[in-house]
């Protein structure tokens, strides 16, 4: 789910997006070309983006997430009173999942990656340009895990805050990847597509279970599974131990450092500050040990 303290309103917040607009989407292999690009300057994403990039403890981070999605998948289709969603008699109704897109089953760190090698910030412009290229890859583990799914009948939902015309774009992506496409159902439900789809997914997550028994539910921030992910990381944190028996039943988070309400949780949602403003904040936010014994 896209939100981040540089990439909050298009994707998952509807907060204020900053201004600093991209001339063009900057791939990886650009920065290859031009590897003075990487000297202008510190960006706070680099740490992030070169892990979700590169390192095989992402891969693997991933792929047992969703290797551990299918073995509860098994359980929650033998157990005709399980849903993720704690729908009441919803035993009768045909089984589905519903997941985030944008770093949940496909990898944008190339578009990422433009921002840290030109040291720049989201802008919805040169995301959008990013996902009308199509270019966004399969996240580690969750075409298989879907395969898996569409093979066991059960009906695959993406709930995105890509918006409404994002879709066709998005579905030629997913299809040149591979992924289930839904049949004669509209399986793609995008921020804006409805009047009341807006960045909170609650309706939309609704909307799926009037006709399904939701088994599943996949992100890669807190928001895609509650309404209850806004508000300080005091906040967050007591919803979550309110919830947190979901985790790794029938609710699967991915990993994701580049983004999120996590992150603009630690300065208020205030997307007006500084970048300076922001770093500092989230500075303190931290807890810290130091030695006592000094340097």
């Amino acid at each position: 789910m896209f939100k981040h303290a540089s990439l909050s309103e298009c994707l998952a917040g509807g907060g204020l997006v900053l201004a600093v607009v991209l001339a063009a989407p900057v791939l990886a292999e650009d920065a290859t070309a031009k590897p003075e690009a990487a000297m202008t300057g510190a960006n706070d994403l680099l740490n992030a983006t070169l892990w979700m990039q590169r390192s095989v403890e992402y891969k693997a981070n991933s792929m047992a997430v969703f290797a551990l999605g299918k073995i509860r998948l098994d359980e929650e289709l033998a157990d005709k009173t399980a849903s993720a969603m704690d729908q009441s008699d919803a035993g009768d109704l045909p089984p589905a999942v519903i997941l985030d897109l944008d770093e949940t089953v496909i990898d944008n760190s190339a578009y990422e990656s433009g921002l840290v090698t030109t040291n720049s910030d989201y802008s919805s412009k040169t995301w959008d340009e990013w996902t009308k290229a199509e270019k966004a890859k399969a996240v580690p583990g969750s075409l298989d895990y879907l395969k898996y799914a569409d093979e066991k009948g059960v009906k695959i939902f993406y709930v995105t805050n890509r918006k409404a015309g994002q879709e066709e774009a998005t579905k030629a992506n997913m299809k040149a990847l591979g992924y289930p496409m839904g049949g004669n159902v509209d399986t793609f439900l995008m921020r804006d597509e409805k009047p009341d789809w807006t960045s909170d997914k609650k309706t939309r997550r609704d909307f799926v279970a009037k006709d399904y028994r939701v088994v599943a539910l996949f992100g890669d921030n807190f928001n895609d599974f509650t309404s209850e992910a806004e508000g300080s990381i005091d906040e967050r944190e007591a919803a979550f131990d309110k919830m947190k028996d979901h985790f790794g039943k029938d609710w699967f988070m991915l990993a994701n450092p580049t983004y999120g309400s996590w992150e603009s949780s630690a300065y208020g949602d205030d997307f007006k500050l500084s970048n300076d403003e922001k770093r500092k904040m989230k500075v303190k936010a931290l807890q810290p040990w130091t030695p006592t014994s000094g340097q």
